[in-house]
């Protein structure tokens, strides 16, 4: 079997090419049962838990595609799939509810990939006896606990606010804030601008600055958080506007906040429109800004197609209304 390493996952999301390992590690069964002793428990679950397991620990496939899913949707998708589970109304899921769960979103995620390889998946997903990292921290190395929605959402918000620090302390380095055109960098690394469009977008942020106030962590989280919400971002837009037309920055706050229950902080939403505005004209292009965070959200890994012709162009289609 094959499994990552909370480290390896890490890295799979944040960095744009994961450091190379020299090779595959083979693990005993003394050194899997110790791996599963040491694994902390939901007491102890922090904004930290990733990167102090390291290498100590194991996460499948199916897992990876879980936990991705849990970094670039709402959480409202797993509140209505946790309550349908919860079949006795006690806010609490078996381990063997939760697997179900877990496939319900890992198979989601892998149909809005675009694989060759179906064969390697299955071998990487097949069941077996080990109880993976990730559920003895939900249900004890014994496996008879039962996880609460309010620990599931805490872990759910402690591993985004996780990999936002890390890519926000790239950044940072141990400051309170980060510069205007660093938070324009960290948007727009997992899109696929060509390099003059990139440079054209960090110019005329420079050019429209007037001082550096900077963006602080918590600021930058809102908006990352924000980021899941897209697609109810762009009905809400639809809805309002109808024709489409470009939106001012009131009514891009007051969406937001309908759509996440959060209100940005107006230099955020300033920065936002200093980036995307092309023209200076003070409005922002929806449609435009949408198509390219969500490259962002989906952190480089949302695959497009290399067929050609109508073949590709209806494949890109379907792929797009699944996504």
């Amino acid at each position: 079997r094959i499994y990552m390493t909370p480290q390896d996952f890490l890295e799979s999301v944040i960095e744009s090419e994961p450091k190379p390992r020299l090779k595959r590690r083979k693990l005993t069964s003394y050194e899997v049962d110790n791996i599963r002793v040491l694994t902390p428990g939901m007491p102890d679950n922090d904004s930290n838990l990733f990167r102090n397991c390291g290498s100590r620990g194991l996460i499948s496939y199916s897992e990876y595609l879980f936990l991705l899913t849990i970094l670039i949707k709402p959480t409202s998708g797993f509140r209505i799939a946790f309550s349908m589970l919860d079949q006795d109304g006690n806010h609490k899921i078996d381990k063997d509810e939760f697997k179900i769960l877990e496939t319900i979103f890992s198979c989601a995620s892998k149909e809005r990939s675009n694989s060759d390889s179906e064969s390697a998946d299955h071998y990487l997903q097949r069941d077996d006896e080990v109880d993976t990292s990730l559920l003895v921290h939900f249900f004890g190395k014994q496996g008879d606990r039962e996880l609460k929605y309010e620990d599931f959402f805490k872990f759910m918000d402690n591993l985004q606010t996780e990999v936002l620090n890390m890519e926000f302390g790239e950044f940072s380095k141990g400051a309170n804030s980060i510069s205007e055109l660093d938070f324009a960098r960290i948007l727009l690394r997992y899109t696929f601008l060509n390099s003059e469009d990139y440079d054209s977008i960090l110019n005329r942020l420079y050019g429209r600055l007037e001082e550096e106030r900077g963006i602080s962590f918590q600021e930058f989280k809102d908006f990352c958080q924000f980021l899941n919400n897209l697609d109810d971002f762009q009905i809400a837009m639809r809805m309002y506007t109808l024709a489409d037309k470009a939106i001012t920055q009131e009514e891009f706050s007051r969406a937001v906040y309908i759509c996440t229950g959060k209100q940005l902080s107006k230099h955020i939403v300033q920065t936002v429109f200093q980036i995307f505005d092309e023209d200076g004209d003070g409005l922002l292009s929806y449609q435009e800004f949408v198509a390219i965070m969500k490259d962002r959200v989906h952190r480089g890994l949302k695959s497009y197609s290399r067929q050609e012709g109508w073949e590709g162009f209806k494949h890109c289609i379907r792929q797009e209304m699944k996504s």
